[in-house]
């Protein structure tokens, strides 16, 4: 399908320029940067992006299991191959600042919505999925299965694209600022090709 080989080289795309980054901030090819505070958004969204990001990727292989379509194999294997990967830039980007990788701030409390979400039944931020939710998607199969990731993808992504604004408006580091604008870029095509593909079962992204 034409969308998603997009989708794919986009990702390609995603991991190359991910590595870049990576060995940019690693390399210490600006003098003058500074690590960033703890309690700082690029700290903030560092942290809770890796977590919002290793739920997308357990979802992914969830789905692989649960269906023999081609299609949404495909969509969830490059899913989790890009955020896996960002995933671990964003923790390889703490332990070069020297930070902890967990905070005794509420999620998102970087963005001035430490309240937002209630964090009940392991939805701890905006987008995420409940245990239920994940639990749920284990156990059906074939079309259901897929309508049931596609619709809990696209919420988690919308919650992921609010995140990734939120850096790209507040984080200081600019490598970080550029993967949160790629985040929030791929994303938005990805919702786009979802809500295509939902479209295609008979169905639609929850309201």
């Amino acid at each position: 399908m034409k969308h998603i080989g997009w989708i794919a080289s986009g990702a390609a795309a995603v991991l190359v320029a991910a590595g870049a980054i990576t060995f940019a901030v690693a390399d210490g090819d600006d003098p003058g940067l500074k690590a960033p505070a703890t309690d700082s958004a690029d700290a903030g969204f560092a942290r809770d992006m890796a977590v919002h990001h290793q739920q997308a990727v357990e979802m992914s292989y969830i789905v692989r299991d649960r269906t023999d379509d081609e299609e949404i194999r495909r969509l969830a294997y490059d899913i989790a191959q890009t955020q896996a990967n960002q995933r671990g830039m964003m923790i390889g980007w703490l332990d070069l600042w020297g930070l902890p990788k967990v905070s005794s701030q509420k999620p998102m409390a970087w963005m001035g919505m430490g309240d937002m979400s209630s964090g009940e039944d392991g939805s701890l931020m905006p987008g995420m999925a409940t245990d239920a939710e994940m639990a749920k998607l284990g156990k059906l199969n074939g079309k259901q299965a897929e309508i049931f990731f596609l619709q809990l993808m696209t919420d988690h992504h919308k919650g992921g694209i609010h995140m990734a604004e939120g850096c790209v408006a507040k984080c200081t580091v600019g490598v970080e600022k550029k993967l949160a604008q790629g985040m929030v870029n791929a994303q938005e095509s990805e919702i786009s090709l979802m809500t295509d593909l939902l479209k295609a079962r008979g169905a639609a992204p929850r309201p």
